[in-house]
């Protein structure tokens, strides 16, 4: 049985297109299907910030073929588990919720992981370290969850 898991942040170009590279990096793809989606609407159809696609490749992760979309509640329908970066999206995505079932579904990455953290900073004001850390922070929680699965 597929599991069906989907990452998602603001606008689909920093950490969720990341966490989506990652995760798919330490799963099975014949077991496992992972995308990432943004709560906004801000990029629909373009790749990933330049910063996230260079963090990826400097630890061998390719995740410059994605396109940003938009989070849509049919996606309650389609994933099993739906990871927010950060509270703010995770109430932004519970929002479109119809069912507990829904609401079920939505979980803070980091609750994934043993960090101090409970949310994946936004790094795209931010300077270019910022994305090294975000890579680390989701590559942890990625870790138990490719453990777990």
């Amino acid at each position: 049985m597929e599991n069906r898991i989907l990452m998602v942040c603001l606008g689909n170009i920093c950490r969720s297109p990341l966490a989506e590279g990652v995760l798919k990096n330490k799963v099975n793809p014949d077991t496992v299907f992972v995308d990432s989606a943004g709560t906004g609407g801000y990029h629909i159809g373009n790749p990933p910030d330049f910063r996230s696609i260079a963090i990826a490749k400097k630890y061998g992760i390719d995740i410059s073929k994605q396109r940003c979309r938009q989070f849509m509640a049919s996606d309650f329908d389609s994933f099993d588990t739906i990871y927010a970066m950060d509270k703010s999206n995770y109430n932004n995505i519970v929002r479109l919720a119809k069912t507990a079932d829904d609401i079920a579904k939505v979980k803070l990455l980091l609750e994934e992981s043993d960090s101090v953290e409970t949310e994946v900073p936004d790094p795209y004001y931010g300077a270019n370290d910022g994305f090294e850390l975000i890579y680390h922070l989701i590559d942890a929680a990625c870790t138990s969850i490719a453990v777990k699965l």
